[in-house]
């Protein structure tokens, strides 16, 4: 079973100005892969903040897949890719482009997002979309190919 961990990247959920609305349907979402959820955590739109759990994530062995969720658009503080990249030892461009390829189809501002994947070590990151809709509609253009991917990761 694929062990998941969902990183929410949202400096107003982390400081309480605004409810973790899409939480149930994150957590519904893996256990339908079916994976199993290792890990949830919520944290700031802070570059050093995301890099550090993501190194933490990946280096702990405890988990095949970090999901990030928000953090994709063209806002300021919009750096999860760019992070993404950062500690990534390969990057796999084509699961951004195939999300938002089949995501344009339903809305137009998708063409905005820039979402992305790569691997750290042994652990596959996928950014999704910050809307729990979006996220969801993502990790479904992913969901064929993902027990492959990481079977192929870990040199299985």
């Amino acid at each position: 079973m694929i062990r998941v961990a969902i990183l929410v990247v949202s400096s107003k959920i982390a400081g309480g100005q605004e409810e973790d609305k899409g939480k149930a349907a994150l957590v519904q979402l893996v256990e339908s892969i079916p994976a199993s959820l290792a890990s949830y955590g919520v944290i700031p739109d802070e570059r050093r903040a995301i890099r550090d759990r993501l190194v933490a994530l990946c280096e702990s062995e405890t988990v095949d897949l970090v999901l990030t969720v928000g953090g994709t658009g063209v806002r300021p503080t919009d750096v999860v890719p760019e992070v993404t990249r950062e500690v990534a030892d390969k990057e796999i461009p084509g699961i951004g482009e195939a999300m938002r390829q089949e995501s344009i189809k339903k809305v137009q501002t998708a063409m905005l997002s820039r979402g992305t994947a790569g691997v750290r070590e042994e652990t596959l990151i996928i950014n999704l979309p910050g809307s729990p809709r979006g996220a969801r509609e993502n990790l479904n253009v992913v969901l064929p190919v993902l027990e492959h991917t990481i079977e192929k990761i870990q040199g299985r």
